[in-house]
């Protein structure tokens, strides 16, 4: 018997089908949410003139947060090859779960 799973991503703000998550950041914090375009384009609207005079930063620098290793959230195609070699349980697409983040940064720093 064959076996097909779908994951469908649905947006955070609407409950419609999302077509990708936006990773942004605030006083430290690193948040992810799942909007479809017309609710990205909007999120984007709506920083824009910050980002314009805002400074980027390099992600990766973080060293410890919270007693962990930041990950940079680029690095989603590692955390999941990773987690799958080491016997959790992740989708192919959407979100990873924190703890599979979290894990992952531990095993990095050990």
């Amino acid at each position: 018997m064959a076996q097909q799973t779908i994951i469908q991503l649905l947006d955070d703000l609407d409950g419609s089908e999302a077509s990708e998550t936006i990773v942004f950041g605030l006083d430290g914090k690193t948040y992810e949410i799942d909007l479809n375009e017309k609710n990205a384009a909007k999120l984007r609207k709506a920083l824009e003139s910050y980002v314009d005079k805002g400074r980027k930063t390099n992600q990766a620098r973080g060293g410890k947060r919270g007693g962990t290793a930041r990950v940079a959230d680029g690095d989603t195609a590692q955390i999941r090859a990773w987690a799958k070699e080491n016997g959790y349980e992740v989708n192919d697409r959407g979100r990873v779960p924190a703890e599979i983040k979290e894990a992952y940064a531990k095993a990095k720093v050990a």
